[in-house]
């Protein structure tokens, strides 16, 4: 079995609890207008390990992982390719390395669950709370997000939830107010907004992508912070 992947980050701090090492999937079905890794979604690609390949990079990185940390396997969107994901969090378990799936949780199917028995953290992105805006954002129905969480709710799977802070299209209060009521009864272990950021458009143009969010402004560290605040309250009183 052969997975195909777009990069690898050492010791990263922010994807997962602890220092972790970071493998990027290639490929993903969504097109999200505000993506920042745009050439991971195709699938061809990207450089092929075989799960016994992956894990003996990774664990060299073990000692660092001591205080919490662990391996995050992120994308593009790793259920693309879920079965390799799961063969290599197999092996990552078996060393006692500490898995995370970092996924929009786009779909839900056997594979998927199997996944899930394997992995000790979903960081689930949540890219809207509405279905026409889930749509518009990133090209894709959001019902399969919904059956997704749906699971993960009934098996308590640990979550950490992100959403993207988009001025003008995540910003407002029925969005994290609802964003907040579909955590109601997850096993939420963090939760936390994302500035929205440019860092990518160049990455679009050379790949002759139209970005449409060229006039959107990453917001300050005090919208940030208001929102994030707002979105905490939200979640005390949904998740009593």
């Amino acid at each position: 079995m052969q997975g195909y992947v777009h990069s690898i980050e050492t010791l990263g701090a922010l994807d997962g609890p602890g220092l972790r090492v970071v493998v990027f999937m290639q490929g993903c079905p969504l097109r999200c207008r505000y993506c920042h890794n745009p050439d991971t979604w195709p699938m061809a690609g990207g450089t092929e390990y075989a799960p016994t390949q992956l894990i003996a990079k990774i664990k060299r990185y073990k000692p660092y992982f001591l205080h919490g940390g662990g391996v995050t396997v992120s994308g593009g969107e790793p259920l693309l390719q879920q079965e390799f994901v799961k063969e290599f969090f197999k092996l990552s378990q078996k060393e006692g390395i500490h898995t995370a799936l970092d996924t929009s949780g786009f779909k839900l199917d056997d594979g998927t669950k199997e996944l899930l028995e394997y992995t000790d953290l979903v960081i689930l992105d949540v890219k809207h709370s509405s279905s026409a805006s889930f749509y518009e954002l990133t090209g894709h129905k959001m019902q399969g997000l919904l059956n997704f969480l749906a699971y993960c709710k009934k098996k308590q799977q640990p979550l950490w939830l992100r959403q993207v802070l988009v001025p003008g299209l995540t910003d407002s209060e029925e969005q994290i107010k609802d964003l907040a009521r579909l955590m109601r009864g997850a096993n939420l272990t963090k939760a936390e907004l994302l500035p929205y950021h440019t860092l990518g458009v160049k990455k679009w143009q050379a790949l002759g992508y139209d970005y449409t969010l060229e006039d959107v402004q990453p917001p300050s560290a005090a919208e940030l912070a208001k929102w994030q605040q707002l979105l905490e309250n939200y979640l005390k009183e949904n998740l009593k």
